[in-house]
């Protein structure tokens, strides 16, 4: 029996070696008209199960092909197929090269049109990971998508991603002025760049913007607890420079006054040393829908890229954003403590062409900033990437907020600050990236030590109330509180300059900083199944206001990650699950008994966040379906809250939940047509907390957590061949679901009701040229926002949109 095993063993060897020697291979590469190569380019064997991908420089490699006659298709998402016959011979290799009908940069505007492609991100895990290889859920939008959709404003870009809604405009405001977002429960500003901290209290412009990439969930373990969310993070990256020259000039005109012009220019500067610079520009002036308030800004961001060796990268950025607006006030219409005389916007009865300003009451947000990496290949297994970063933004001027401080009579007070506030960041890291094996295992390990500076110097007036105001626009000057008759206060700016003449601020210069050392390892058990562990020891160290000692502090916080990925059919389905970890140190207080006496400063535990989530992520049909379906489970304990018994002082030991499911779905089923959409749900609630405290009574939702359910679709078609060939359409919307703003046993519960906007686009793209209409709310909804506050939102807009290409 023995014998006979090894004689049949023997002769299977000898077929399956026979088998494979008659096979052969095919090789070569694909590269655009300007002879640039082309990753991801999928090249398959026609009628046959066989195919690669390119990698990064155009290369691809099938193997085990039989001999004969065989007919190559070269496909890419959003352009025309290729096809090529070779013929393979038994025991050889044989070549085969694509040239693609378009140049780099028309490429590029192809490319980054497909967002959710299983392509390598470096960003989001600091690991080189394929979408499907990462346990963590993120969405992304792309430049493409943008200027599909008209897209001057850079909160509108957000639209097109699951499970995040604007809660409230940027004020300009110190310190958090950026848009607020709710994303999974959880507030999120647009707070990094390029992976890197990158505050503003301003907004950002668009027009540097390559991809925006919303990271679901806790991510304090790879990017810090200075200021990043529970429910995830807003990451921006920014166009980077390459070796051809090429470039686009637009203008935009549109409702509301919208003037926009924007230039981005790629030039080498030198072609043996493999210098290329990049410079994007834009001017933008707007009024509102509104009947007072404007935005002008003029932002400049040159980029540099230096190949130094085939090793050696250099990477230079700057940012700079000066910024101008009259800013409408955020309605708050309770004071947090009273039974709300109105339970919906039917009640309160808001006149949305109101804006409670003018533009004579401006607030300036100027913005720096600055980053320079360098890229060193160790060796084949090892990378070291060096990276500086230095911000600079400033508030300066008029911040106005409404508020509610005699409930039921109907009026409100409007108050005014005068900001003077500069906030400095400065961040350097140092990261090595390894990608090999022990034994058969693959491991792809990070190790890196990231140093984080800010400091805030704040020189702003008292706050003083002006006015008081109804919603539906009157106007009196008496103390809510005493009946007395005030002195007129006018929204101009010498009254408003003399109205805050007479208040005391708080002058104040703080520092603090964090150092963190954190690791993180995927390591592959077999082809189709690996783990990440990932572990951040971050410390803490607050030297608070410089002009005292008593509010110092230091301390240290872990901050573990874990997933799993199994791929059943790799690079085309994966099952996933994930836990992450959060936390943000509080800064200390100063608290003092309910008299006000015994002042003392108080020192905080850090807030955490846990997630548990699990889900799949496929990318099928030749890379025309890409979808991602996850369900998560957040709770974020030791929140610090207001004491019930003392208003000026602090507990701790807050925890909230919040729990929900989303789906992100990329389709592109045939040459031309282009699908994204999104559907999510949440449920935002607190557990633990105080019923006497309006911000953590159990069981209520905490306020700013955005509508528990979100839609959103846009799909584009362009016509690809015939008399109309470049020519296309856009139609898409967004669905948003009752909201809650306020929810409270003591005040009551307002609500925001849903709405649905409807959306649509005509364009002509061709090779040089590009023109197209986009119309926005084509319904003329009228719709709210809001964070505790009712925030009305554009009527039907349009805009016009040139560019010309080269």
């Amino acid at each position: 029996m023995t014998k006979k095993l090894f004689l049949l063993a023997l002769i299977f060897y000898f077929v399956v070696a026979k088998a494979f020697a008659q096979t052969g291979t095919i090789s070569g590469s694909v590269r655009t008209s300007d002879g640039e190569p082309v990753e991801l380019v999928t090249v398959n064997v026609k009628g046959t199960t066989k195919g690669a991908l390119t990698d990064r420089n155009g290369k691809y490699q099938i193997r085990n092909i039989q001999p004969g006659l065989h007919r190559l298709v070269a496909s890419f998402i959003g352009l025309e197929k290729q096809e090529q016959t070779i013929e393979v011979t038994a025991g050889s290799s044989a070549s085969l090269d694509f040239t693609l009908k378009e140049n780099a940069s028309q490429l590029l505007e192809v490319m980054v049109s497909a967002r959710n492609l299983n392509r390598e991100n470096v960003i989001v895990a600091k690991i080189p990971l394929k979408k499907l290889e990462n346990p963590q859920v993120y969405s992304t939008v792309s430049s493409e998508i943008m200027k599909q959709q008209g897209i001057t404003s850079y909160d509108d870009a957000l639209r097109n991603v699951p499970g995040i809604s604007r809660t409230w405009e940027s004020t300009g405001r110190g310190g958090d002025g950026a848009t607020y977002f709710a994303l999974r429960g959880f507030e999120a500003q647009p707070l990094l760049y390029n992976g890197l901290p990158g505050i503003t209290s301003g907004n950002l412009d668009p027009s540097n913007v390559e991809e925006i990439q919303v990271i679901k969930g806790p991510s304090s373990t790879l990017f810090g607890g200075s200021f990043y969310g529970y429910g995830g993070i807003i990451n921006t990256i920014t166009k980077k420079p390459y070796h051809q020259f090429g470039g686009e000039i637009g203008y935009n005109a549109g409702s509301f006054g919208l003037n926009r012009v924007t230039a981005d220019i790629n030039t080498p500067l030198s072609k043996a040393d493999k210098i290329a610079l990049r410079v994007n520009t834009a001017y933008h002036s707007e009024n509102s829908f509104q009947d007072a308030g404007f935005k002008k800004s003029f932002f400049i961001a040159p980029a540099l890229v230096y190949e130094a060796s085939d090793r050696l990268t250099f990477h230079f950025l700057t940012e700079i954003l000066n910024e101008e607006r009259a800013v409408a006030p955020v309605f708050f219409h309770s004071d947090r403590s009273s039974p709300l005389p109105f339970k919906n916007l039917a009640e309160l009865n808001l006149d949305p062409r109101l804006s409670f300003t003018s533009n004579d009451l401006s607030i300036r947000n100027p913005r720096f900033n600055l980053q320079a990496q360098a890229v060193y290949k160790l060796s084949d297994q090892w990378n070291s990437q060096t990276v500086f970063s230095r911000g600079s933004v400033k508030s300066n001027g008029i911040y106005t907020y409404i508020w509610d401080d005699v409930s039921g009579d109907n009026w409100f007070s409007q108050y005014f600050h005068n900001e003077q506030q500069t906030t400095n960041t400065t961040d350097i890291q140092q990261n090595f990236n390894g990608d090999f094996k022990i034994g058969h295992m693959r491991n792809r390990l990070l190790v890196g030590v990231d140093y984080f500076k800010r400091n805030v110097i704040d020189n702003g007036s008292g706050w003083g109330r002006a006015r008081n105001v109804t919603p539906q626009g009157d106007i009196n000057y008496v103390d809510p509180y005493s009946g007395d008759t005030l002195a007129p206060v006018y929204l101009t700016q010498a009254s408003v300059d003399n109205l805050l003449a007479g208040t005391e601020g708080g002058p104040s210069n703080i520092s603090n900083s964090s150092l963190g050392f954190y690791a993180s390892n995927v390591l592959n058990f077999t082809p189709k199944l690996s783990a990440m562990v990932s572990l951040r020891a971050d410390r803490y160290d607050s030297k608070g206001d410089r002009s005292t000692s008593d509010d110092d502090y230091d301390q240290w916080a872990l901050s573990p990650k874990f997933g799993i990925v199994y791929q059943p059919v790799i690079d085309k389905v994966s099952l996933f699950a994930n836990y992450m970890n959060a936390f943000i140190n509080v800064a200390p207080r100063r608290v003092t008994d309910a008299d006000g006496t015994n002042p003392r400063v108080k020192s905080f535990r850090p807030e955490h966040a846990d997630q548990w989530e699990y889900g799949i992520k496929t990318n099928l049909f030749s890379d025309k379906l890409a979808a991602t379906l996850s369900v998560y489970d957040i709770k974020v304990s030791d929140r610090v809250m207001t004491n019930p018994a003392n208003i000026l002082d602090y507990n701790q030991g807050g925890k909230v939940g919040s729990k929900g499911f989303e789906l992100d779905i990329v389709a592109n089923p045939v040459t031309g047509l282009n699908v994204i959409a999104g559907f999510s749900h949440n449920k935002t609630r607190v557990i633990s907390g105080d019923p006497e405290d309006f911000y953590s009574e159990p069981g209520r939702a905490i306020g700013g957590q955005g509508p528990q359910n979100l839609a959103n679709l846009w799909a584009t078609y362009r016509i690809s061949s015939g008399t109309l060939k470049n020519a296309g359409f856009g139609i898409g919307g967004n669905y948003a679901g009752e909201y809650k703003v306020i929810d409270n046993s003591k005040t009551g519960v307002f609500t925001l009701p849903s709405y649905t906007l409807l959306n649509a686009s005509v364009f002509y793209n061709a090779s040089h040229f590009r023109i197209s209409l986009n119309v926005n709310n084509i319904t003329d909804k009228q719709y709210y926002i809001g964070y505790w506050s009712v925030n009305p939102q554009k009527p039907r807009n349009s805009t016009l949109s040139v560019a010309y290409k080269f």
